[in-house]
């Protein structure tokens, strides 16, 4: 629980030692969470939870939560227990407009239709390994197709890897962009209102 604290709340709200520890695990599997919504919607073709679906009422909302959010937190530990779950509830949605607004985003690039997949990455198969069969054929000479399949499926190999690599830090690179926005926002409405007028907030 300390530690779902320190990730929904923040080093500047949080009493425990989330900031003190590595993440770089917990944001590979955020992005693979994300992929995971990702991949459900566009290989099931139906909607899952409303992931994805984002509208101004939504954006509105993430503004207002973003900019109340040392409001919200800053005398979290001072809180009842139920006024705590509602804290912690509260950040469970801003998370999950998050993760639909990168949703929205990502899966958008899929734009080749699930039933289409196999005869789309056959094609770009052959397509990929004739290119570079013909680009050895004058150097390589009986070798060119033997040189050319091996530098194609390198390439393809590569592709596939940076597109995986890509799909999992992009959903991770955002989320991290907003707590870093999130925490140089609260930090100023600490020092400049909260640590004037509502002395010891913790």
């Amino acid at each position: 629980m300390d530690y779902l604290e320190g990730l929904l709340l923040g080093r500047l709200w949080s009493d425990t030692d989330y900031e003190n520890r590595k993440h770089f695990g917990l944001f590979i599997l955020y992005g693979l969470f994300v992929d995971a919504i990702i991949l459900y919607i566009y290989i099931l073709e139906r909607g899952l939870l409303g992931f994805g679906t984002i509208g101004p009422i939504h954006i509105a909302v993430f503004v207002l939560l973003f900019l109340a959010n040392p409001l919200i937190c800053f005398r979290y530990y001072r809180m009842p227990w139920w006024g705590k779950i509602m804290i912690i509830l509260v950040k469970i949605f801003k998370s999950y407009l998050i993760i639909s607004y990168t949703v929205s985003l990502l899966l958008p690039r899929l734009s080749v239709r699930v039933d289409d997949l196999q005869d789309y990455l056959i094609s770009y198969l052959n397509l990929t390994l004739e290119k570079y069969t013909e680009k050895f054929a004058a150097t390589a000479g009986s070798f060119s197709t033997v040189v050319g399949v091996l530098a194609g499926g390198v390439h393809v190999v590569g592709t596939v890897l940076l597109f995986a690599l890509a799909f999992i830090l992009i959903p991770s690179l955002i989320f991290l962009a907003v707590k870093l926005v999130q925490l140089a926002w609260d930090w100023v409405v600490n020092m400049l209102i909260i640590k004037r007028f509502f002395p010891q907030r913790k």
